[in-house]
């Protein structure tokens, strides 16, 4: 089992910052594959940022690309997520993933660890 714990959410507005950071406990060295997700209202669960812990290969949605930057600390066993120039359209709750699978880039949503979530809110 794997213990996802996400931290660093808030409002901001628009143009700001935030950063996020995902604190990973149990048995993480089964997870390769490791990501951020984001469901706004209404809408699906959408992949944000992803990263391959062997390689350090990133992968990142368009929508983000530029702004977000996806990082692993290994000694710490923290994944983190820079967010700069945030937009209203960031806003949604943001989960961490892990999984010993990637697809696409992110981690298998199916058989994956899931955090509880951190609200982001970005105000004009």
């Amino acid at each position: 089992q794997v213990q996802l714990v996400e931290s660093g959410g808030g409002s901001v507005q628009a143009g700001g910052s935030l950063r996020l950071s995902c604190a990973a406990s149990g048995y993480t060295s089964s997870t390769n594959c490791m990501g951020w997700f984001r469901q706004a209202p209404g809408k699906e669960r959408e992949g944000v940022a992803a990263i391959l812990i062997g390689s350090g290969f990133t992968s990142y949605a368009d929508s983000v690309k530029g702004r977000f930057t996806i990082s692993r600390d290994n000694a710490k066993n923290t994944l983190d997520l820079q967010m700069n120039s945030l937009k209203p359209e960031d806003t949604a709750m943001y989960y961490c993933a892990a999984n010993r699978y990637c697809s696409r880039g992110y981690p298998t949503q199916r058989g994956a660890f899931w955090g509880r979530g951190t609200q982001v809110t970005v105000s004009l």
